[in-house]
């Protein structure tokens, strides 16, 4: 099993991809085979190849990603987290609660956010 330190450094690296806006750098995280619930209650992403995909919306945007806390059990990891993201003269401000699955290797095996669209605040 991935160590708390490691499975740490994964979820700051997938922070540091969000803000660096790159697709690719967040697929390299995840394992072959994984999935991403995103919202929860939404269709999963499979594979990596989906994955990478679904990420690539995030290169066009103007966003900061900030890690607000994060708790390792085992294998899992559930953390808080801030995007930001501006659009024209508008601010959007969501903070998501990710709950993530590792193997052995620090990989991402499964990701389910937790939010919803009234979460999110326009200013």
């Amino acid at each position: 099993m991935a160590s708390a330190e490691d499975i740490k450094s994964t979820v700051t690296a997938y922070m540091k991809a969000l803000s660096g806006k790159s697709a690719d750098a967040v697929a390299a995280l995840f394992a072959e085979g994984a999935t991403v619930e995103d919202p929860v209650g939404t269709e999963p992403k499979r594979g990596v190849e989906e994955i990478r995909a679904f990420f690539t919306a995030i290169e066009s945007m103007d966003q900061t990603a900030e890690l607000l806390t994060v708790r390792v059990a085992g294998n899992s990891a559930a953390f808080h987290f801030r995007v930001t993201t501006k659009a024209g003269d508008q601010t959007y401000v969501i903070e998501p609660i990710d709950v993530m699955t590792f193997d052995d290797d620090a990989k991402i095996t499964s990701t389910r956010a937790y939010w919803a669209q009234e979460d999110m605040a326009v200013s």
